[in-house]
Protein backbone atom coordinates (compact mmCIF):
# COMPACT_ATOMS: atom_id res chain seq x y z
CA UNK A 1 0.00 0.00 0.00
CA UNK A 2 1.46 3.34 -0.94
CA UNK A 3 1.34 6.40 0.69
CA UNK A 4 -0.82 9.18 -0.64
CA UNK A 5 -1.07 12.70 -0.42
CA UNK A 6 -3.55 15.36 -1.20
CA UNK A 7 -0.58 17.89 -2.55
CA UNK A 8 3.32 16.80 -3.45
CA UNK A 9 4.87 20.23 -3.85
CA UNK A 10 8.39 20.17 -5.28
CA UNK A 11 10.57 22.95 -4.88
CA UNK A 12 11.36 24.82 -1.53
CA UNK A 13 11.52 27.94 -2.49
CA UNK A 14 9.27 31.30 -1.85
CA UNK A 15 6.38 29.65 -4.15
CA UNK A 16 6.82 26.15 -2.98
CA UNK A 17 6.54 27.22 0.02
CA UNK A 18 3.90 29.56 0.11
CA UNK A 19 1.71 26.68 -1.66
CA UNK A 20 2.73 24.48 0.76
CA UNK A 21 2.31 26.40 4.11
CA UNK A 22 -1.57 27.75 2.59
CA UNK A 23 -2.39 24.27 2.13
CA UNK A 24 -1.72 22.63 5.30
CA UNK A 25 -3.48 25.84 7.18
CA UNK A 26 -6.43 24.61 5.59
CA UNK A 27 -6.14 21.38 6.44
CA UNK A 28 -4.47 19.35 3.45
CA UNK A 29 -2.31 16.71 3.96
CA UNK A 30 1.13 17.97 2.30
CA UNK A 31 4.37 16.56 1.61
CA UNK A 32 7.13 19.23 0.43
CA UNK A 33 10.49 18.24 -1.55
CA UNK A 34 13.42 20.23 -1.51
CA UNK A 35 16.59 19.07 -3.20
CA UNK A 36 18.94 20.90 -1.50
CA UNK A 37 20.57 19.90 1.81
CA UNK A 38 18.08 22.68 3.29
CA UNK A 39 15.76 25.37 1.62
CA UNK A 40 17.39 28.06 0.52
CA UNK A 41 20.71 26.48 -0.21
CA UNK A 42 20.18 26.06 -4.08
CA UNK A 43 18.42 29.68 -4.06
CA UNK A 44 19.92 32.60 -4.92
CA UNK A 45 18.10 36.39 -4.82
CA UNK A 46 19.54 39.82 -4.79
CA UNK A 47 18.16 39.84 -1.34
CA UNK A 48 14.80 42.26 -1.14
CA UNK A 49 11.60 40.48 0.00
CA UNK A 50 8.52 43.00 -0.24
CA UNK A 51 6.37 42.80 2.89
CA UNK A 52 2.83 42.61 1.33
CA UNK A 53 2.51 39.31 -0.11
CA UNK A 54 4.94 37.49 3.11
CA UNK A 55 2.05 39.68 5.26
CA UNK A 56 -1.23 37.99 3.39
CA UNK A 57 0.82 34.79 4.66
CA UNK A 58 2.08 35.39 8.09
CA UNK A 59 0.61 38.39 9.40
CA UNK A 60 3.46 40.80 11.44
CA UNK A 61 6.19 38.23 9.78
CA UNK A 62 8.87 40.95 10.64
CA UNK A 63 8.57 40.64 14.55
CA UNK A 64 9.89 36.86 14.31
CA UNK A 65 11.49 36.32 10.74
CA UNK A 66 15.42 36.37 10.30
CA UNK A 67 15.09 39.65 8.51
CA UNK A 68 18.32 41.66 7.71
CA UNK A 69 17.18 45.47 7.51
CA UNK A 70 14.21 47.50 6.36
CA UNK A 71 14.79 49.13 3.06
CA UNK A 72 14.55 52.94 3.57
CA UNK A 73 16.34 53.97 0.26
CA UNK A 74 16.12 52.81 -3.03
CA UNK A 75 18.88 54.24 -5.49
CA UNK A 76 19.64 54.10 -8.98
CA UNK A 77 22.84 54.33 -10.81
CA UNK A 78 23.45 54.92 -14.54
CA UNK A 79 27.58 54.36 -14.50
CA UNK A 80 30.48 54.46 -16.83
CA UNK A 81 34.09 53.65 -16.51
CA UNK A 82 34.32 56.64 -14.20
CA UNK A 83 31.27 58.18 -13.10
CA UNK A 84 27.43 57.60 -11.41
CA UNK A 85 24.39 59.43 -12.11
CA UNK A 86 22.36 58.49 -9.69
CA UNK A 87 18.77 58.93 -8.33
CA UNK A 88 16.25 57.28 -5.56
CA UNK A 89 14.33 58.04 -2.60
CA UNK A 90 15.09 57.55 1.04
CA UNK A 91 11.88 57.31 3.10
CA UNK A 92 11.82 57.45 7.22
CA UNK A 93 7.86 56.06 6.72
CA UNK A 94 9.38 52.86 5.01
CA UNK A 95 11.64 52.78 8.42
CA UNK A 96 8.20 52.36 10.61
CA UNK A 97 5.77 49.07 10.65
CA UNK A 98 4.38 47.44 8.64
CA UNK A 99 7.80 48.91 6.46
CA UNK A 100 8.00 48.23 2.72
CA UNK A 101 10.54 45.87 2.24
CA UNK A 102 13.36 44.46 3.46
CA UNK A 103 16.90 42.58 2.82
CA UNK A 104 17.14 39.30 3.56
CA UNK A 105 19.59 36.10 3.20
CA UNK A 106 17.75 33.21 1.27
CA UNK A 107 19.24 30.44 3.61
CA UNK A 108 18.36 31.67 6.49
CA UNK A 109 14.99 33.33 5.67
CA UNK A 110 13.91 29.98 2.86
CA UNK A 111 14.45 27.69 5.77
CA UNK A 112 12.73 29.68 8.42
CA UNK A 113 9.46 30.07 5.82
CA UNK A 114 9.33 26.27 5.49
CA UNK A 115 9.63 25.57 9.35
CA UNK A 116 6.08 27.68 9.30
CA UNK A 117 4.71 25.69 6.60
CA UNK A 118 5.76 22.32 8.71
CA UNK A 119 4.79 23.87 11.55
CA UNK A 120 1.81 24.21 9.79
CA UNK A 121 1.29 20.09 9.32
CA UNK A 122 3.48 19.80 5.95
CA UNK A 123 6.19 17.13 5.91
CA UNK A 124 9.26 18.48 4.49
CA UNK A 125 12.15 15.76 2.79
CA UNK A 126 14.90 17.58 2.19
CA UNK A 127 17.67 16.19 0.01
CA UNK A 128 15.76 14.65 -2.68
CA UNK A 129 15.57 15.13 -6.33
CA UNK A 130 12.17 14.60 -8.19
CA UNK A 131 13.45 12.65 -11.29
CA UNK A 132 9.70 12.83 -13.38
CA UNK A 133 6.01 12.78 -12.59
CA UNK A 134 3.99 10.09 -12.65
CA UNK A 135 1.62 9.84 -15.39
CA UNK A 136 -1.48 7.71 -15.64
CA UNK A 137 -4.50 8.20 -18.30
CA UNK A 138 -3.18 11.49 -18.87
CA UNK A 139 -3.25 13.11 -15.15
CA UNK A 140 -0.36 13.31 -12.96
CA UNK A 141 -0.72 11.40 -10.10
CA UNK A 142 2.59 11.56 -8.06
CA UNK A 143 5.88 12.02 -8.62
CA UNK A 144 9.11 9.61 -8.85
CA UNK A 145 12.36 10.43 -6.75
CA UNK A 146 15.79 9.28 -6.98
CA UNK A 147 15.64 7.49 -3.37
CA UNK A 148 14.54 3.65 -3.07
CA UNK A 149 10.98 3.17 -3.26
CA UNK A 150 10.88 6.89 -4.15
CA UNK A 151 7.42 6.56 -5.93
CA UNK A 152 4.94 9.09 -3.83
CA UNK A 153 1.47 9.92 -4.95
CA UNK A 154 -1.13 12.87 -4.80
CA UNK A 155 -3.96 14.40 -5.92
CA UNK A 156 -2.38 17.59 -6.92
CA UNK A 157 1.59 17.94 -8.16
CA UNK A 158 2.60 21.94 -7.85
CA UNK A 159 5.66 22.23 -9.72
CA UNK A 160 7.55 24.63 -8.06
CA UNK A 161 11.25 23.64 -9.08
CA UNK A 162 12.57 26.47 -10.60
CA UNK A 163 13.40 28.40 -14.15
CA UNK A 164 13.68 26.03 -16.78
CA UNK A 165 11.67 23.46 -15.00
CA UNK A 166 12.18 19.75 -15.99
CA UNK A 167 9.09 18.33 -14.51
CA UNK A 168 7.31 21.47 -16.31
CA UNK A 169 9.32 20.45 -19.59
CA UNK A 170 8.54 16.57 -19.15
CA UNK A 171 5.19 17.23 -19.72
CA UNK A 172 5.00 19.02 -22.46
CA UNK A 173 4.05 22.69 -20.67
CA UNK A 174 7.21 24.61 -21.92
CA UNK A 175 10.24 24.05 -24.35
CA UNK A 176 13.53 24.46 -23.86
CA UNK A 177 13.80 28.10 -23.17
CA UNK A 178 15.88 30.49 -25.59
CA UNK A 179 18.92 31.90 -23.97
CA UNK A 180 17.00 35.59 -24.12
CA UNK A 181 14.48 34.39 -22.01
CA UNK A 182 16.97 33.74 -19.14
CA UNK A 183 19.39 35.77 -17.34
CA UNK A 184 22.93 34.40 -15.59
CA UNK A 185 23.11 36.46 -12.00
CA UNK A 186 26.05 35.64 -9.60
CA UNK A 187 26.10 37.15 -6.43
CA UNK A 188 28.63 37.36 -3.87
CA UNK A 189 28.05 37.73 -0.22
CA UNK A 190 30.19 39.94 1.54
CA UNK A 191 30.61 40.76 5.54
CA UNK A 192 31.81 44.41 6.96
CA UNK A 193 31.09 45.64 9.96
CA UNK A 194 27.70 47.29 10.91
CA UNK A 195 29.29 50.63 11.71
CA UNK A 196 31.47 50.97 8.75
CA UNK A 197 28.07 50.03 6.35
CA UNK A 198 25.99 52.53 8.54
CA UNK A 199 28.90 55.23 7.52
CA UNK A 200 29.47 54.35 4.36
CA UNK A 201 25.71 54.80 3.10
CA UNK A 202 24.68 57.11 5.37
CA UNK A 203 22.02 54.82 7.52
CA UNK A 204 21.41 53.98 11.59
CA UNK A 205 20.93 50.74 12.38
CA UNK A 206 18.03 48.88 11.24
CA UNK A 207 17.81 51.01 8.05
CA UNK A 208 18.78 49.44 4.66
CA UNK A 209 19.94 50.73 1.12
CA UNK A 210 19.48 49.00 -1.81
CA UNK A 211 21.55 49.98 -4.96
CA UNK A 212 20.53 49.31 -8.52
CA UNK A 213 23.12 49.58 -11.07
CA UNK A 214 22.99 49.74 -14.89
CA UNK A 215 25.43 50.29 -17.79
CA UNK A 216 29.04 49.73 -17.34
CA UNK A 217 28.32 47.61 -14.68
CA UNK A 218 27.10 44.80 -17.61
CA UNK A 219 29.90 46.83 -19.70
CA UNK A 220 27.19 47.76 -21.93
CA UNK A 221 25.26 44.50 -22.16
CA UNK A 222 21.43 43.83 -21.69
CA UNK A 223 21.54 42.99 -17.41
CA UNK A 224 21.75 45.27 -14.63
CA UNK A 225 23.31 45.07 -11.27
CA UNK A 226 22.96 45.31 -7.24
CA UNK A 227 24.48 46.58 -4.44
CA UNK A 228 22.17 45.54 -0.85
CA UNK A 229 23.11 46.44 2.52
CA UNK A 230 22.70 43.45 5.31
CA UNK A 231 22.80 43.78 9.26
CA UNK A 232 26.89 43.21 9.01
CA UNK A 233 27.40 42.47 5.09
CA UNK A 234 26.81 43.48 1.76
CA UNK A 235 24.88 41.52 -0.95
CA UNK A 236 26.91 42.42 -4.42
CA UNK A 237 25.54 41.14 -7.69
CA UNK A 238 25.30 41.35 -11.78
CA UNK A 239 23.05 39.60 -14.44
CA UNK A 240 22.85 39.65 -18.09
CA UNK A 241 20.79 37.76 -20.44
CA UNK A 242 22.36 33.98 -21.87
CA UNK A 243 22.07 35.90 -25.07
CA UNK A 244 24.29 39.02 -24.12
CA UNK A 245 26.99 36.75 -22.74
CA UNK A 246 27.33 34.58 -25.19
CA UNK A 247 27.62 37.49 -27.71
CA UNK A 248 29.70 39.22 -26.03
CA UNK A 249 31.96 36.34 -24.85
CA UNK A 250 31.19 37.03 -20.94
CA UNK A 251 32.47 35.23 -18.23
CA UNK A 252 29.59 35.92 -15.31
CA UNK A 253 32.75 35.92 -12.42
CA UNK A 254 35.04 37.97 -14.43
CA UNK A 255 31.86 40.66 -14.62
CA UNK A 256 30.98 40.18 -10.93
CA UNK A 257 34.77 41.09 -10.42
CA UNK A 258 34.82 44.04 -12.63
CA UNK A 259 31.93 45.26 -11.01
CA UNK A 260 33.73 45.19 -7.71
CA UNK A 261 36.40 46.65 -9.32
CA UNK A 262 34.79 49.63 -10.56
CA UNK A 263 35.86 52.79 -9.17
CA UNK A 264 32.39 54.35 -7.77
CA UNK A 265 31.59 50.84 -6.35
CA UNK A 266 34.90 49.47 -5.00
CA UNK A 267 34.99 52.06 -1.77
CA UNK A 268 32.27 50.59 -0.44
CA UNK A 269 33.25 47.06 -0.40
CA UNK A 270 36.91 48.38 1.30
CA UNK A 271 37.94 46.04 3.86
CA UNK A 272 35.01 43.49 3.21
CA UNK A 273 35.76 39.89 3.51
CA UNK A 274 34.29 37.56 0.91
CA UNK A 275 31.61 35.13 2.72
CA UNK A 276 30.04 33.59 -0.15
CA UNK A 277 29.52 32.96 -3.79
CA UNK A 278 26.45 31.96 -5.60
CA UNK A 279 25.37 31.99 -9.41
CA UNK A 280 21.41 31.20 -10.50
CA UNK A 281 19.62 31.18 -13.59
CA UNK A 282 16.37 34.27 -13.69
CA UNK A 283 13.74 33.84 -15.91
CA UNK A 284 13.59 36.92 -18.24
CA UNK A 285 11.01 35.79 -20.53
CA UNK A 286 8.23 37.57 -19.29
CA UNK A 287 4.89 37.92 -20.20
CA UNK A 288 5.40 35.91 -23.52
CA UNK A 289 7.26 33.07 -22.04
CA UNK A 290 4.60 32.21 -19.04
CA UNK A 291 4.13 28.37 -20.22
CA UNK A 292 1.06 26.41 -19.14
CA UNK A 293 0.33 26.52 -15.47
CA UNK A 294 -2.60 24.31 -14.87
CA UNK A 295 -3.22 20.17 -16.46
CA UNK A 296 -4.86 17.70 -14.79
CA UNK A 297 -3.91 16.87 -11.44
CA UNK A 298 -0.96 19.44 -11.64
CA UNK A 299 -0.34 23.46 -11.31
CA UNK A 300 3.51 25.53 -12.19
CA UNK A 301 4.03 28.23 -9.84
CA UNK A 302 7.18 30.71 -8.94
CA UNK A 303 10.20 31.02 -11.56
CA UNK A 304 9.09 27.59 -13.24
CA UNK A 305 5.94 29.87 -14.47
CA UNK A 306 8.39 32.63 -15.37
CA UNK A 307 6.85 34.82 -12.99
CA UNK A 308 9.73 37.39 -12.50
CA UNK A 309 9.57 41.00 -13.57
CA UNK A 310 12.30 41.77 -14.82
CA UNK A 311 12.05 46.10 -15.33
CA UNK A 312 11.36 46.08 -11.18
CA UNK A 313 13.49 43.35 -10.22
CA UNK A 314 10.40 41.63 -8.28
CA UNK A 315 10.70 37.81 -8.54
CA UNK A 316 10.08 36.07 -4.76
CA UNK A 317 6.86 38.32 -3.84
CA UNK A 318 5.08 37.10 -7.33
CA UNK A 319 6.33 33.91 -6.37
CA UNK A 320 4.57 33.81 -2.96
CA UNK A 321 1.75 35.28 -4.66
CA UNK A 322 1.55 32.72 -7.38
CA UNK A 323 2.11 30.02 -4.61
CA UNK A 324 -0.95 31.15 -2.66
CA UNK A 325 -3.33 31.10 -5.65
CA UNK A 326 -2.38 27.93 -6.47
CA UNK A 327 -3.16 26.71 -3.35
CA UNK A 328 -6.52 28.28 -3.13
CA UNK A 329 -7.32 26.65 -6.52
CA UNK A 330 -5.91 23.40 -5.04
CA UNK A 331 -8.22 23.64 -1.69
CA UNK A 332 -11.52 24.71 -4.35
CA UNK A 333 -10.75 21.11 -5.98
CA UNK A 334 -10.30 19.50 -3.18
CA UNK A 335 -13.94 20.25 -2.13
CA UNK A 336 -15.10 19.20 -5.31
CA UNK A 337 -12.77 16.01 -5.28
CA UNK A 338 -11.92 17.14 -8.62
CA UNK A 339 -8.25 17.99 -9.75
CA UNK A 340 -9.20 17.84 -13.72
CA UNK A 341 -7.49 20.66 -15.54
CA UNK A 342 -11.18 22.59 -16.21
CA UNK A 343 -10.86 22.77 -12.12
CA UNK A 344 -7.68 23.44 -11.25
CA UNK A 345 -7.79 26.23 -14.16
CA UNK A 346 -9.48 28.42 -11.52
CA UNK A 347 -5.53 29.15 -10.57
CA UNK A 348 -4.53 30.05 -13.60
CA UNK A 349 -7.78 32.50 -14.25
CA UNK A 350 -6.87 34.45 -10.56
CA UNK A 351 -3.26 34.32 -11.72
CA UNK A 352 -3.88 36.12 -14.89
CA UNK A 353 -6.40 38.53 -13.12
CA UNK A 354 -4.01 39.34 -10.60
CA UNK A 355 -1.03 41.83 -10.60
CA UNK A 356 2.07 39.21 -11.62
CA UNK A 357 0.27 39.11 -15.62
CA UNK A 358 -0.71 42.63 -15.60
CA UNK A 359 2.49 43.46 -14.63
CA UNK A 360 4.20 41.19 -16.80
CA UNK A 361 1.69 42.19 -19.66
CA UNK A 362 2.47 45.94 -19.10
CA UNK A 363 6.40 45.39 -20.24
CA UNK A 364 5.64 42.32 -22.78
CA UNK A 365 7.97 43.78 -25.14
CA UNK A 366 11.13 45.49 -22.81
CA UNK A 367 13.00 42.92 -22.75
CA UNK A 368 12.95 42.20 -26.43
CA UNK A 369 13.28 45.74 -27.54
CA UNK A 370 16.77 46.03 -25.05
CA UNK A 371 18.34 43.56 -26.39
CA UNK A 372 17.06 44.18 -29.82
CA UNK A 373 18.42 47.44 -29.74
CA UNK A 374 21.87 47.52 -28.23
CA UNK A 375 22.19 51.15 -28.30
CA UNK A 376 20.03 52.12 -25.26
CA UNK A 377 22.65 50.01 -23.01
CA UNK A 378 25.80 50.89 -25.54
CA UNK A 379 25.11 54.29 -26.68
CA UNK A 380 22.67 56.54 -24.53
CA UNK A 381 23.60 55.47 -21.27
CA UNK A 382 27.45 56.59 -21.27
CA UNK A 383 25.66 59.71 -23.30
CA UNK A 384 23.62 60.57 -19.56
CA UNK A 385 26.65 60.45 -17.74
CA UNK A 386 28.73 62.33 -20.39
CA UNK A 387 25.41 65.23 -20.52
CA UNK A 388 25.65 65.68 -16.90
CA UNK A 389 30.01 65.57 -16.60
CA UNK A 390 29.27 69.09 -19.68
CA UNK A 391 26.49 70.35 -17.26
CA UNK A 392 27.80 70.19 -14.16
CA UNK A 393 31.94 71.41 -14.99
CA UNK A 394 31.91 75.15 -14.52
CA UNK A 395 34.35 76.14 -17.28
CA UNK A 396 32.73 79.82 -18.41
CA UNK A 397 30.05 78.37 -21.03
CA UNK A 398 26.51 79.49 -20.47
CA UNK A 399 24.50 77.10 -19.15
CA UNK A 400 21.98 77.63 -22.29
CA UNK A 401 25.34 76.97 -24.60
CA UNK A 402 26.09 73.63 -22.63
CA UNK A 403 22.07 72.83 -23.14
CA UNK A 404 22.84 73.55 -26.90
CA UNK A 405 25.95 71.30 -27.10
CA UNK A 406 24.53 68.62 -24.96
CA UNK A 407 21.95 68.23 -27.65
CA UNK A 408 23.86 68.80 -30.36
CA UNK A 409 26.18 65.99 -29.22
CA UNK A 410 23.08 63.34 -28.66
CA UNK A 411 21.19 63.87 -32.19
CA UNK A 412 24.35 64.64 -33.94
CA UNK A 413 25.37 61.71 -33.85
CA UNK A 414 22.63 59.57 -34.31
CA UNK A 415 20.21 62.16 -36.03
CA UNK A 416 17.18 63.95 -34.75
CA UNK A 417 14.81 61.50 -36.26
CA UNK A 418 16.75 58.76 -35.07
CA UNK A 419 16.92 59.68 -31.42
CA UNK A 420 13.34 60.50 -31.37
CA UNK A 421 12.78 56.99 -33.25
CA UNK A 422 14.61 55.45 -30.37
CA UNK A 423 13.05 57.29 -27.66
CA UNK A 424 9.68 56.67 -28.94
CA UNK A 425 10.48 53.02 -29.18
CA UNK A 426 11.61 52.71 -25.75
CA UNK A 427 8.40 54.58 -24.21
CA UNK A 428 6.24 51.89 -26.49
CA UNK A 429 7.89 49.15 -24.79
CA UNK A 430 7.68 50.22 -20.70
CA UNK A 431 4.79 52.26 -21.27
Amino acid sequence: MYEKFDVIVVGAGPAGTACAFTCAKNGLNVLQIERGEYPGSKNVMGGVLYRKQMEELIPEFWKEAPLERPVIEQRFWVMDPESVVQFGYKGLEWAVEPYNNFTVLRAQFDQWFAKKAVEAGSLLINETVVTECIVENGKVVGVRTDRPDGEVYADVVVLADGVNSLLAKQLGFHKEFRPDEVALTVMEVINLPKDRINERFNLEDNQGCTIEIFGDSTKGNLGTAFLYTNKESLNIGVGTTLSSMIKARLKPYELLDYLKNHPMVKPYLAGGESAEYLAHLIPEGGYRSVPKVAGNGVVVIGDAAQLVNAIHREGSNMAMHSGKLAAEAIIRAKQREDFSEASLNSYREALFDSFIIKDLEKYKDATHTFEKYPQYFNDYLPMMNKAMSKFFTVDGTSKREKQKQIIKSITGEKGTFRVLQDLYRAWKAVK
